[in-house]
């Protein structure tokens, strides 16, 4: 399989089915959908949105590829209330039969202390073992250096889990994607997100035109022989300029050639 280059419907100006039609216009193929929350959208398991995800998904030749848990950042993924929104996040993923779902460590999630460290990983570890019983693998996305995010590793202890590299969040923290390519390759996830900086003014640069250094950690990637099944735009595009989506899918759909697509079956 080639890979491929995808959406997040969390940075469209649509969501739901109206994401995967969109989708089909500009030429992607697949869309990561957001699992929803108060003033994220509607709920993902919303009674009648599975099926009607799957049945456009069949319709349009869109694939549905992962399941993010954004709302994770606004409780908190070690709060009393993660645990319900985790499990329900891990069901709505294994009912639309996508092979991955990933959580965030951002804002009330944020790993910014040995004790948030320690909690995050023990709810992880249970996570991971819940998402391996439905066939999924779970991923975290964060900004810890290469030897954090390896214990990290350790400590999940889940053949079920990985980390999602984004191309710019750890540069922003001051960190090296080429490195963190180098030193954690065979934890990552097989879906990269894609984002080049934060906005000058206005829009997110396009991608290839900021400070993100996108072409080093593509490269990186290959030359570690990353699984990359799945290149995923993540510059906002929620104002509609889909001048600037399409150019972004050029650029993103050049540099999926010569890439490793599988790692042997864990993320199927």
């Amino acid at each position: 399989m080639n890979c491929q280059v995808a959406l997040a419907e969390w940075r469209l100006p649509v969501q739901g089915t109206e994401a995967l039609r969109l989708a089909r216009a500009v030429g992607a193929d697949g869309v990561q959908l957001d699992f929803g929350g108060p003033g994220r959208g509607e709920w993902l398991d919303t009674p009648g949105r599975v099926d009607a995800l799957r049945a456009e998904a069949q319709s349009t030749g869109v694939r549905l590829l992962a399941v993010a848990g954004n709302h994770l950042n606004d409780v908190g993924l070690t709060s009393r209330a993660a645990r319900p929104v985790l499990e329900r996040l891990l069901d709505a993923a294994a009912a639309l039969a996508v092979p991955l779902v990933f959580v965030p460590s951002f804002r009330r999630s944020a790993i910014d202390s040995a004790a948030a460290f320690d909690r995050t990983a023990e709810v992880l570890g249970w996570a991971a073992a819940d998402a391996a019983a439905r066939g999924l693998v779970l991923a975290s996305e964060n900004v810890l250096t290469g030897k954090q995010a390896r214990t990290l590793v350790e400590r999940v202890a889940s053949p079920a889990f990985r980390l999602v590299l984004d191309t710019f969040n750890p540069v922003e923290a001051g960190l090296s994607c080429r490195e963190l390519v180098a030193e954690l390759g065979e934890f990552l996830a097989d879906q990269v997100h894609l984002k080049d900086g934060p906005p000058a003014v206005g829009a997110t640069p396009p991608l290839g035109t900021g400070t993100g250094r996108l072409d080093d950690t593509l490269e990186a990637l290959r030359e570690q022989q990353v699984p990359v099944r799945a290149l995923v735009l993540e510059n906002d595009y929620r104002d509609g300029d889909r001048a600037r989506m399409l150019a972004d899918l050029h650029w993103a759909r050049q540099r999926t050639r010569s890439f490793v697509t599988t790692r042997g079956g864990n993320e199927g």
